[in-house]
């Protein structure tokens, strides 16, 4: 049973102070599904009071013992990955076989990766008559969105739990059964009370709660600009840190010399990977400029062989975006495209063929799009894919920059001098170098508006830690 009404808060599951309910509904068919409590600042300030008195113990426990908590929630989560796998797709439209395969295995690489990390990593290291000690920070509010219910809570949640954090987790109220059941995983593991505790709730009220509270000493937070921009406000006035995994407008260069049609039909469907609900997401592509009616025609033919439809259905690839405002949201931005003068080489407004209700979307491709455009400007987050020509390597590097996110870039090309010289010029965190695949123990973070700090593996568990040097003996 998944438990909607409750809080879990101090190692229990309690009633909430309020009696606000938001409705959870299945954007494949648009019905209620449940009510979802929504939390407070009493209930905020109630779950940071938990985790602040557990902090002191759990602070100082073992590498064993962490190590051993860490390891029986695996197992856990391994064995409810199926059950996960189910909620996911029917609270966020996410195809089932697409949440099996890649939302869950996200989640459980970021606890492999925790684990092993904590079992290699010097907390202390003497540099002559200094010691220099890293110390878990103290207590985490973890705020997380709603488009990789797992993947963005656990690759939070282990470190924090590995770094000997304590923690209060606000998971997004559009995914929030997801969330729910891995709170009840985190106490079937045997962690400490008041350790993990979850509250559910909108930003503007739980979010700022947690991030103004001074017994909060780190604020991490996955989610838009706006969101990590009024987290980072709230958080200056009692000077804790803050993290930001934010938003981006990822270029994918695709030069002539690359396997070209392979790399565009793959870009697209990068670009659609998890509906287009992804950060990353490779979503402008750009390619020279003779070579723009042929990207258009690879990519269009692309497009129009994804099959979209209830998610629950083994062979769809696409199911619907999360929720009635973001469809409002992608449909303007496609509105626009056509507005501006793109060339609509694929999908459009509406509904695809066949599905009357639900909050699917046509798999899009635009081309002869500017860098000026909205689509080539705004994040879009939905299967809406901008393809913008360039002249020259140069054009392309700073077409590619030309925008205020800065969190992935991608570059196809059988040169490898080039795909390092044109890598080391792009203004982001990760560049992916002819269609290398995610790495869990490589740092991801972003620079300019994307955010700043890095998660995964060892570089996400130092985000959590302070760093003391204590001189002389």
């Amino acid at each position: 049973m998944i438990n909607t009404d409750r809080f879990y808060i101090n190692g229990q599951w309690v009633t909430p102070s309020g009696t606000d309910c938001f409705a959870i509904v299945d954007p494949a068919t648009e019905a209620v599904t449940g009510q979802l409590a929504m939390g407070n600042a009493e209930d905020a300030a109630a779950a940071v009071e938990a985790a602040h008195r557990a902090f002191d113990t759990w602070s100082t426990t073992s590498r064993d013992t962490r190590i051993e908590l860490l390891t029986r929630l695996l197992e856990r989560y391994n064995a409810g990955a199926e059950q996960m796998a189910e909620l996911m797709t029917g609270e966020m439209g996410v195809a089932s076989g697409f949440s099996r395969s890649a939302q869950i295995a996200l989640g459980r690489a970021h606890l492999e990766t925790a684990i092993r990390v904590l079992r290699e990593f010097s907390f202390t290291e003497q540099r002559g008559a200094t010691l220099l000690a890293k110390e878990p920070i103290g207590v985490c509010a973890l705020i997380t969105p709603w488009n990789w219910p797992m993947n963005q809570l656990v690759v939070k949640v282990a470190p924090a739990l590995a770094a000997g954090c304590t923690m209060v987790v606000k998971p997004s109220e559009f995914s929030p059964y997801s969330a729910l059941l891995f709170a009840q995983m985190v106490h079937d593991a045997g962690f400490p009370a008041g350790v993990f505790n979850l509250i559910n709730g909108d930003g503007t009220v739980v979010g700022e709660a947690l991030s103004r509270d001074p017994r909060v000493d780190m604020v991490s937070i996955t989610g838009s600009t706006r969101a990590g921009i009024a987290v980072a406000t709230a958080a200056a006035q009692t000077v804790k840190r803050v993290h930001q995994e934010l938003g981006g407008k990822s270029a994918n260069i695709i030069f002539a010399d690359a396997d070209f049609d392979r790399s565009v039909a793959a870009g697209v469907r990068a670009s659609y990977l998890n509906c287009g609900q992804s950060c990353s997401a490779p979503t402008r592509m750009l390619v020279p400029r003779s070579m723009m009616e042929r990207a258009a025609r690879v990519a269009a033919q692309t497009a129009d062989d994804i099959r979209v439809g209830m998610p629950q259905n083994e062979d769809v690839e696409l199911g619907p975006v999360v929720n009635a405002k973001q469809y409002a949201h992608i449909q303007s931005l496609i509105e626009s495209g056509i507005a501006e003068g793109a060339t609509l080489a694929a999908g459009g407004t509406g509904r695809p063929e066949g599905l009357s209700k639900g909050y699917f979307v046509r798999p899009t491709v635009f081309a002869d799009v500017t860098p000026e455009m909205r689509i080539a400007r705004e994040e879009i987050f939905g299967p809406v894919l901008s393809i913008i020509p360039f002249d020259d390597e140069a054009h392309a590097i700073e077409i590619a920059n030309d925008s205020p996110y800065g969190l992935a870039g991608y570059v196809q090309t059988n040169d490898p001098d080039k795909a390092r010289r044109v890598a080391a010029k792009l203004r982001v965190g990760n560049v992916y170098i002819n269609r290398a695949p995610w790495d869990a123990n490589a740092p991801f973070g972003g620079y300019k508006q994307s955010g700043n700090g890095r998660e995964h593996a060892e570089f996400g568990l130092g985000d959590y830690l302070e760093l003391k040097a204590i001189a002389g003996y």
